[in-house]
């Protein structure tokens, strides 16, 4: 390991000074998961290390009811400390938005889970992670802090290549505003991995489908992709094969056929770029007909 200087601070403006002082030589860590092995792999050098650990106004999940950047209804807003295993176990999500708690119980293992953040996976933008594909689909939002102010960030407009953000220098994360499902939705994840259960995901896909008041046509529709671009994805042109479409098995598989066109995987060990796009197809179809299942009712 490198050798560095650690610093605590235990608020956030304390935390922006140390920003400001330190400039590029600082970074910051919260459960290091990721960062600790970039800097034993020599790819980051910081001279200081700047931990969020002490920071509570970056943890807790809460009710986001009323809030409009949260969506109408139970929305949630989590703050950039929870742990995935928070998130993962808090009955709070499991209630309001138990696809997002799947989602978190998928991630790593459990070891990483009581130790990796929210808002350190997003920052870190992997593309190739778990929770921005659900996100992606519940439309959550990504709100940002700096010491002149917040701001709000749609989820699918947060990464903009690969292991890139639209953070600004000394700007964080603070917290995630998920809204809350519309009536008659269905909301699946599925992740996609045909080696060990804790790695990452050859596709990983999550949609979220609400119908109209008959049951029979799609209202609207998002669907989210991980691990099939150089960031996160959003299958628009496959939304709106979909969106005031009656959800036919024909019409759901010709949805499902688009979004090869909308994917750019890499070939990798979990397989090639042609047998992604392939996967992607079949897992969007499976989530898409399972997620109309659960909005009519079904199992």
């Amino acid at each position: 390991m490198i050798r560095f200087d650690y610093r605590a601070p235990a608020s956030l403006d304390e935390m922006f000074g140390l920003l400001e002082e330190y400039g590029d030589e600082a970074k910051l860590i919260a459960g290091g998961t990721a960062l600790v092995i970039l800097m034993k792999q020599r790819l980051v050098r910081p001279s200081v290390l700047v931990s969020l650990a002490g920071i509570e106004a970056l943890r807790g999940i809460e009710a986001a009811n009323g809030d409009p950047s949260a969506g109408s209804g139970q929305g949630l807003r989590i703050g950039a400390l929870t742990t995935h295993r928070e998130a993962e176990t808090s009955e709070l999500v499991r209630d309001r938005l138990p696809v997002l708690a799947d989602t978190f119980r998928k991630v790593a293992t459990v070891r990483i889970r009581n130790v990796g953040t929210v808002g350190g996976n997003l920052a870190h933008a992997d593309p190739a992670q778990d929770p921005p594909a659900t996100l992606i689909a519940l439309g959550a939002s990504v709100e940002l802090t700096s010491a002149s102010g917040r701001r709000a960030v749609p989820i699918e407009d947060f990464f903009t290549d690969y292991y890139e953000t639209a953070l600004q220098p000394a700007e964080i994360v603070r917290a995630i505003r998920v809204p809350s499902l519309p009536p008659r939705s269905g909301a699946v994840f599925h992740k996609f991995l045909p080696r060990t259960a804790d790695d990452y995901a050859t596709v990983a896909v999550a949609t979220v489908i609400s119908l109209d008041e008959a049951g029979q046509a799609c209202r609207d529709v998002r669907i989210g992709l991980s691990a099939v671009g150089s960031t996160p994805v959003r299958a628009r042109q496959t939304e709106a094969a979909l969106r005031g479409q009656p959800l036919t098995e024909e019409r759901i598989r010709e949805a499902a056929a688009v979004v090869k066109s909308e994917v750019d995987p890499i070939s990798d060990i979990r397989g090639s770029a042609e047998y992604k796009r392939d996967m992607a197809e079949v897992w969007v179809r499976r989530t898409l007909q399972q997620a109309v299942a659960q909005a009519r009712g079904g199992s």
